[in-house]
């Protein structure tokens, strides 16, 4: 059996202990100590990893009553070694978990909704909830989390007996026989956990929630806390800076000088296609009364190819306009079919519906102008 250090003391970085094996395994060495501050994976955080005896920890996991640490590098059974945990992975970890437990335990208590999903990603925290949470109360959880990092109470972990467990309130996904650890947040969430948390609420610093949509039957809330958060608010910070730069705006104004913009840029876009429909048209007009009509550009879109080709259609019994390998044809149904075919033959892809064919093809100006001009 290991001693686990991480449940005595959730800050202990750096601890000795004995080895009791070392076997070599699929993807490293596998060694058990007497004791560890090393968290296996479990209750939704990550394990830890770090060193023993200058050697790296790249798993840690849990078998049985033992602790398995996955080395890079063997270690000799009987010696005692110093274990270092990756301090700043570990109490980015607690964090996480304690200010998952805190919004758990509001939404729990407002909503009666339980926690059906849990994941600390790179970036921010998933939590998945059973039931729908009204978008005006997603800022009124955040706000009522905070205040409890702020009231800086203590995180208790801890084992009732058999005896008082009956007797214990707390969230649980399924009935669970004893020994069951519980984690209290005073005020804030009781839950049966196995996880590694901060020992005052303080510590975790800072909670942000950043979103909250529907999934399956519930909702998906997004989140981070202390050093994730400040960083992510950081760099959405910077951005935001960056934004009010280039709109010559005050940084708490940016929303608004992006409102404007938008407008602004409405107007422009619709008064561009205006004209467009204007030079299009006396483009058309080029080719009033033609059996065929070819037009090659070289900045058109496919949109305005097709745009381009309905207009020359409306004089011409057969249109086709061809820019930066996208072509339409409009117009005769049988001499478009005949054209489409020809042009698959070349490897050209693309299709439509009778009198109309729009897709990708290859060809110079005077290949396109043999192929119409045949018909």
């Amino acid at each position: 059996m290991t001693r686990k250090l991480y449940y005595e003391d959730c800050h202990l970085r750096e601890f000795t202990a004995r080895v009791v094996s070392c076997e070599e395994g699929q993807a490293g060495w596998e060694v058990v100590l007497d004791r560890t501050a090393f968290y296996p994976e479990g209750g939704g955080q990550a394990c830890d990893i770090g060193s023993l005896g200058g050697v790296k920890v790249l798993d840690t996991r849990e078998r049985g009553e033992e602790i398995v640490h996955l080395c890079d590098k063997p270690l000799e059974v009987g010696e005692e070694i110093t274990g270092k945990i990756d301090w700043q992975r570990r109490f980015d970890l607690m964090q996480q978990h304690t200010g998952e437990h805190i919004v758990s335990g509001i939404i729990h208590r407002r909503f009666g909704y339980a926690n059906v999903g849990f994941h600390v990603g790179a970036d921010t925290v998933t939590i998945d909830f059973d039931g729908p949470i009204p978008a005006d109360a997603v800022a009124e959880i955040e706000k009522e989390a905070n205040e409890f990092l702020w009231r800086n109470v203590p995180v208790k972990c801890w084992v009732p007996s058999p005896e008082e467990l009956p007797g214990v309130v707390y969230r649980t996904k399924r009935a669970l026989p004893w020994p069951v650890r519980i984690v209290e947040i005073p005020g804030a969430d009781s839950c049966a956990c196995c996880g590694v948390h901060v020992g005052y609420t303080g510590e975790v610093g800072l909670l942000k929630l950043f979103s909250c949509v529907k999934f399956h039957q519930g909702v998906r809330m997004e989140m981070a806390c202390g050093g994730r958060a400040l960083a992510l608010l950081n760099a959405a910070f910077e951005q935001n800076r960056q934004v009010s730069q280039a709109f010559s705006a005050k940084i708490w104004e940016t929303g608004e000088a992006a409102r404007r913009m938008n407008e602004a840029l409405g107007k422009e876009k619709a008064r561009a296609n205006a004209l467009e429909k204007e030079v299009f048209a006396g483009i058309a007009e080029r080719y009033v009364n033609q059996e065929a009509a070819v037009y090659v550009a070289c900045d058109l879109t496919a949109g305005q190819v097709r745009a381009l080709a309905e207009a020359i259609a409306q004089k011409a019994a057969l249109a086709a306009v061809y820019s930066q390998g996208s072509l339409c044809l409009l117009g005769d149904a049988d001499k478009v079919k005949q054209l489409a075919l020809k042009l698959k033959a070349m490897g050209a892809r693309g299709g439509g519906k009778p009198g109309s064919w729009q897709g990708s093809a290859e060809l110079t100006e005077d290949a396109l102008k043999a192929l119409v001009f045949a018909q």
